[in-house]
């Protein structure tokens, strides 16, 4: 109670203007002007998360700027390079940070925490947010090959046994092929290989790097073993190799990269850095017109060097957990890739939580959680999602606000929405337990909703907050708004089939109110705006932040498919919001967003408007090598400028689109459409399309398309829950059928041009 009778702003105003700062009261007083009042400002994980990112980026600015003869990941040679496309001035940046290369792709084994990632270029981090290893071929001729320096390099995701990442480096008359993966010996290790070859004799050189894909990470202290073949990183970390190192060398901060002194006369095993930029590097001979191959092991888990510190346990091997997923089979090997590569990842990215990215985003969002439980539903992984579902409900707070972060309140209608599309797909009733959460959960949006007493514009709405962070500062976003009527829409199902019919009539009650607060809100921006577009807020013009507010089409489908609002607002977003045809999204991202750019596709396709095709194919070809998107990407250099480099919500997005392009549920006229989004090349020559079996609300679906001549054969083999749904076989360039028919219907396609 005392703080409210200390002067404290007085005093903080004081003590900067008596060293020549500007007030800070006042600074953010005139800043919060900027955004609709909210009782959270902004949440505090978010805070968190930005000073540890910007503190890293401070000491990015103390140590690379005037250390550019070291060998730096490819990001930081790029950006620091005046005659690149990634060059970005430093001038008065009090921090550093990666924002033109942020990629990377993510290994593991299912249900397992440890997600080492590699580099564009082939830089291995095997440990979350700490240091890499980096592999280069030199000779003593001052000749090198150092992958992250060269123009570009050849890169692939390796599906055969699990997942790999193969890098293939090439310069002058050296080469370097290295593949990192994650394998199971009763813990998860990651190995890595990497095989040299050169014309004259040559070193093949591994080196642990103090740093990882965002700037500097420690190594204080580094010592080779007794027996040569291992070091001891920090005193905790081993990297066993799996012959005895042949030549050795060390480095510290003040004597600089380890890179300068690898032929040193008399080399050391050990080395200790206060500074923390110890490197060092392990050297095995090349023969002149031969090869050879060094190979590593790093447990991902504590230990002491070869003895486990817990027990051993079991690993489900990839074939199993993929075993119940709707295997896809299409003519377009990139997109089949693409697909194959995203259900992996979201596999990899739900061991027991489920989070957006391997490093940056590590951390649990409900938003994310729903939009990628969305897609392992659809895609067949009902147990896996299940499991993480189930770890929803100790979130909750005892006044029913599902909480992964203060201040945003599109949680509540979003979990609701995905509890009640689990059992939806998966037939199941909703278990009794949940009759208490549920009840908690709506009554908390009924609460939480402005006052209806007044004629404001957004009166009975929820409240302004900072909402899905990418729309712009705190407003009263329709965001919010149509998550939480599809939320309470849900909650009275589940409450009916929970037998509480009138805690049902009171949720859709509820739900009925807020789509006439909404309505009336609408209809002041149109009155505002001119047009039927929807803003992000009604307090808002039109910009890239109404892109939130379609997700009244997709994937809520609260509006018809066509309904004029919808269509003006993904009119205006496709003409005034694409870069190079993908989405742009100004705030915050500011970049190319993949899954939000499939947001926009999907509405088009709901619509049957085959702009979509064009960002589909905007979104395919904008994948990197391995198969990922980062969540933006910069429009000039295509890597990563935003967020995590490999972003698992765009992966759920490309599978739900590739699924609703063959199998889209209309759930508003209860009809199932196959084949709305297939592409008008698959179809001609001698080609068979199929999907299966794919989740629907009606029951689970075999669907197959075989081409021949100008004849397409449509079959389908259901196994329908209750009853059939009213199918439709919509091919492009063809009229839309009904089919009255069971399991079968042949469709001719005009030739092709």
């Amino acid at each position: 109670m005392w703080l409210k009778w200390l002067p404290w702003k007085h005093l903080v105003r004081r003590v900067a203007r008596s060293h020549g700062f500007i007030d800070p009261i006042g600074l953010l007083s005139h800043v919060q002007r900027f955004a609709q009042p909210s009782e959270v400002t902004v949440p505090i994980e978010l805070l968190r998360a930005g000073m540890v990112f910007h503190a890293r980026g401070f000491i990015n600015s103390r140590v690379i700027q005037q250390n550019l003869d070291w060998i730096w990941p490819m990001w930081i040679h790029r950006q620091f390079d005046p005659r690149s496309e990634s060059f970005v001035p430093r001038a008065f940046s009090l921090t550093h940070l990666n924002l033109t290369g942020r990629n990377w792709t993510a290994i593991g084994v299912p249900d397992y925490d440890e997600l080492p990632i590699v580099d564009p270029h082939g830089l291995i981090t095997p440990f979350w947010d700490g240091w890499s290893l980096d592999a280069w071929v030199v000779t003593r001729t001052g000749c090198g090959l150092f992958p992250s320096r060269l123009d570009s390099v050849d890169q692939r995701l390796d599906l055969t046994n699990g997942v790999a990442v193969e890098t293939l480096s090439r310069h002058a008359d050296l080469e370097l092929v290295a593949r990192a993966q994650v394998l199971w010996d009763g813990d998860p290790t990651c190995t890595l290989s990497w095989r040299a070859t050169a014309e004259t004799d040559a070193w093949l050189v591994v080196s642990a790097r103090p740093y990882n894909p965002e700037g500097v990470s420690f190594i204080h202290r580094i010592a080779l073993t007794d027996e040569r073949d291992a070091w001891v990183i920090n005193d905790e970390q081993y990297v066993d190799f799996h012959q005895p190192v042949e030549i050795h060398a060390v480095s510290d901060y003040a004597h600089g990269d380890v890179v300068h002194r690898l032929f040193e006369d008399s080399p050391a095993d050990t080395m200790r850095c206060d500074v923390g930029m110890a490197t060092a590097a392990a050297g095995f001979a090349v023969p002149a017109q031969g090869s050879r191959e060094v190979r590593v092991r790093v447990p991902l888990r504590e230990r002491t060097r070869h003895v486990r510190k817990h027990p051993a346990k079991s690993i489900c091997p990839w074939p199993d957990v993929l075993a119940p997923a709707c295997t896809l089979h299409i003519p377009d090997k990139r997109i089949q890739f693409l697909y194959d590569a995203a259900l992996r990842t979201l596999v990899l990215h739900s061991p027991q939580d489920v989070y957006a990215g391997p490093y940056t985003y590590k951390r649990f969002w409900f938003r994310d959680a729903v939009f990628i439980l969305q897609a392992m539903l659809c895609a067949g992984l009902t147990q896996r999602a299940e499991r993480v579902i189930r770890d929803f409900f100790p979130r909750q707070t005892t006044g029913g606000y599902f909480r992964s972060q203060e201040g945003e309140w599109d949680s509540n209608g979003q979990v609701l929405w995905i509890l009640q599309r689990f059992c939806e797909l998966a037939h199941r009733k909703p278990e009794q337990a949940w009759l208490r959460p549920v009840r908690k959960a709506w009554r908390w949006i009924a609460k939480k909703r402005a006052s209806g007493g007044t004629r404001a514009p957004h009166a009975g709405l929820l409240p302004a907050g900072f909402s899905a962070e990418h729309l712009g500062p705190n407003d009263f976003y329709f965001w919010d708004d149509f998550w939480s009527v599809a939320g309470l829409r849900a909650a009275a199902r589940l409450l009916r089939s929970l037998d509480a019919p009138a805690d049902g009539d009171l949720c859709n009650a509820e739900a009925a109110d807020l789509e006439r607060a909404i309505e009336h809100s609408l209809l002041f921006a149109r009155d505002k705006l001119g047009r039927p577009a929807m803003p992000a807020s009604c307090h808002r013009r039109l910009d890239s932040g109404a892109i939130g507010s379609i997700v009244a089409g997709y994937p809520l489908q609260l509006f018809e498919a066509r309904d004029p609002r919808l269509l003006d607002t993904t009119d205006y977003l496709m003409e005034h919001c694409r870069v190079d045809g993908g989405f742009f999204q100004d705030m915050i991202h500011s970049g190319i967003n993949a899954y939000l750019t499939l947001h926009l596709a999907q509405v088009l396709l709901r619509a049957g408007d085959r702009r979509f095709t064009d960002l589909l194919r905007v979104t395919r070809d904008l994948a990197s090598p391995t198969g990922q998107w980062p969540e933006a990407i910069h429009p000039r250099t295509n890597g990563g400028c935003m967020g995590d480099g490999q972003h698992a919500w765009a992966a759920a997005e490309w599978i739900m689109m590739i699924r609703n392009c063959l199998l889209y549920e209309e759930t508003r006229q209860d009809r199932l459409i196959i084949g709305a989004g297939i592409l008008p090349e698959w179809l001609h020559g001698n080609r068979r399309i199929s999907i299966g079996p794919a989740p629907t609300s009606w029951g689970p679906v075999v669907l197959s398309l075989d081409c021949v001549a100008d004849t397409v054969t449509v079959r389908w083999d259901a196994d329908w829950f209750e009853r059939r749904p009213e199918i439709e076989v919509r091919l492009p360039d063809t009229e839309p059928v009904i089919v009255s028919s069971e399991g079968r219907t042949e469709v001719k396609i005009p030739a092709q041009q």
